[in-house]
């Protein structure tokens, strides 16, 4: 779309699955991109960690999900994205997810990031 070209060559979203090795390798996606934008795109920034595949009724979703943001602080989203047996039919199916099944718990987490982007957008554009 007209005008977001911008935002996409410049901010970037790291989805983490909630897994412990996920958040291993964690530091060194942050050192690549670090590297990416000091010899490419002085532009480039994290805009938010997203966690995604969270489980709550497993322990270790809530541990990790504790430790990122204790580490990370606010760079990590607010919304969390649930482990969702919807949102893994709706590929094999050719549709998004949200399009498969907007009442899902996935579809509405995902709703609920894009208003979280936007909001975080326009107090940054203020």
């Amino acid at each position: 779309p007209t005008g977001l070209g911008d935002w996409y060559n410049r901010h970037i979203i790291v989805p983490l699955h909630s897994e412990f090795f996920a958040v291993e390798g964690i530091s060194s996606l942050i050192n690549s991109i670090g590297l990416i934008k000091e010899n490419f795109n002085s532009g480039l920034f994290i805009d938010g960690i997203l966690l995604t595949m969270v489980d709550k009724r497993n322990s270790l979703s809530s541990l990790v999900e504790k430790d990122v943001r204790e580490h990370f602080g606010e760079t990590v989203y607010t919304t969390i994205i649930p482990r969702n047996v919807r949102i893994s039919e709706a590929p094999s199916n050719e549709k998004p997810a949200i399009l498969y099944d907007v009442t899902s718990s996935g579809s509405v987490a995902y709703i609920e990031l894009a208003r979280e982007i936007i909001e975080k957008q326009s107090l940054t554009n203020e």
